[in-house]
């Protein structure tokens, strides 16, 4: 059995605890540097997510609790900055793709669980398409965070384009899971009836 302590854990570990730090400095910081300090600490958080990865493949320290954390780590920094960005910009514009990403994230993360209880496909690994996502998504609100709320600013257009894009992967990649889940859950339909 590997041992939880190792240094990809400890990077994911990290990473959550740069959650309040981000929250602390989008409101803490005086106006004028807020916006970019919080894109640096949601920046630091997204290459974590690389860092974390690479190292655990490459030093054979993949662990299950690495494999659990992960993803949580993503998820929680991920929705918390959208909060702060559905707050500064109060947009409906803005809100509409945050809600998407969150909610799929919530349908996959159970449809996931289902699966490893249920399903006859225990594990699905992450996709491309996901991997995609998770880019344009990061991108997307690193871009978001350092612009502020001016929803005229090339910066922010070009932010909202970048978070629209990964909420349409976000569906896309949704599909895809609940594709590959649906011949379980009917056959789980069927014996119910």
């Amino acid at each position: 059995m590997k041992l939880a302590i190792s240094l990809p854990n400890i990077i994911t570990s990290f990473r959550i605890l740069l959650i309040p730090v981000l929250v602390i400095s989008f409101y803490l910081l005086p106006l004028e540097s807020r916006y970019l300090a919080s894109a640096a600490v949601f920046t630091l958080a997204s290459l974590t997510d690389w860092l974390d990865g690479y190292l655990a493949r490459s030093m054979g320290q993949m662990t299950a609790f690495g494999a659990f954390l992960d993803p949580v780590a993503d998820k929680l920094i991920v929705a918390v900055a959208l909060v702060l960005l559905v707050e500064v910009h109060a947009s409906a514009i803005l809100a509409i793709p945050a809600l998407v990403i969150v909610c799929r994230e919530i349908v996959v993360s159970a449809l996931r669980e289902w699966m490893a209880r249920y399903s006859e496909k225990r594990g699905v690994a992450v996709s491309f398409l996901g991997k995609i996502k998770t880019v344009f998504q990061m991108i997307a609100i690193i871009v978001l965070l350092a612009s502020g709320p001016d929803r005229h600013a090339l910066t922010v257009i070009l932010g909202y384009i970048l978070l629209y894009a990964a909420a349409g992967l976000t569906l896309l990649s949704m599909y895809q899971y609940l594709r590959l889940a649906w011949p379980d859950l009917y056959s789980g339909m069927k014996n119910k009836d």
